[in-house]
């Protein structure tokens, strides 16, 4: 099933997600559900949030389908280390058609857990570091918008509005 993608300015993407501690087949097919919902909207990552769930799990693929061992599910996802920075442009399907760069640890480590509930570690740099952040800030109820100047942040969140006034949101 394709979710809607949830877009700015609902609550549920600026609130931290509950813990997941049920896995089942339920949460497996919603697992399943999110992939699919985050390829129809050409996505590299989604958050539970991001379809109007909020638990704390959200599946990345970076390869978006080239790779079948470059799916990755986040369950319960911590940040554990970091280390360097690294600034390139972000976007986010909740926030379509914007852009802005962001400055971000390089090397990511990360503890989740799997769809069994079996906890993983997992080290990775670049777009996939960049993912893991930005996809365990969706958990913690943060946007990337809130890594940018406050100058920056007012402008896309006037635009946005006119844009929700017009109906165009």
């Amino acid at each position: 099933m394709i979710y809607p993608i949830v877009k700015f300015g609902n609550p549920v993407l600026e609130k931290p997600s509950e813990t997941v501690t049920v896995f089942d087949e339920e949460l497996k097919k919603l697992t399943e559900d999110m992939f699919e919902s985050m390829y129809a909207a050409h996505g590299v990552g989604l958050a539970a949030p991001q379809i109007g769930i909020g638990r704390r799990i959200a599946v990345i693929d970076v390869t978006f389908k080239e790779d079948p061992d470059g799916k990755l599910i986040l369950i319960n996802p911590e940040i554990i280390h970091t280390e360097g920075r690294h600034t390139q442009s972000e976007g986010c399907l909740s926030i379509p058609d914007f852009r802005e760069n962001v400055t971000r640890p390089n090397k990511v480590t990360i503890r989740a857990q799997d769809v069994h509930g079996k906890v993983y570690d997992k080290t990775a740099e670049e777009l996939l570091a960049r993912a893991f952040l930005h996809e365990t800030d969706h958990l913690n109820g943060k946007l990337y918008i809130s890594h940018i100047s406050a100058l920056k942040r007012d402008l896309m969140k006037r635009k946005i509005r006119k844009m929700m006034k017009a109906g165009e949101w």
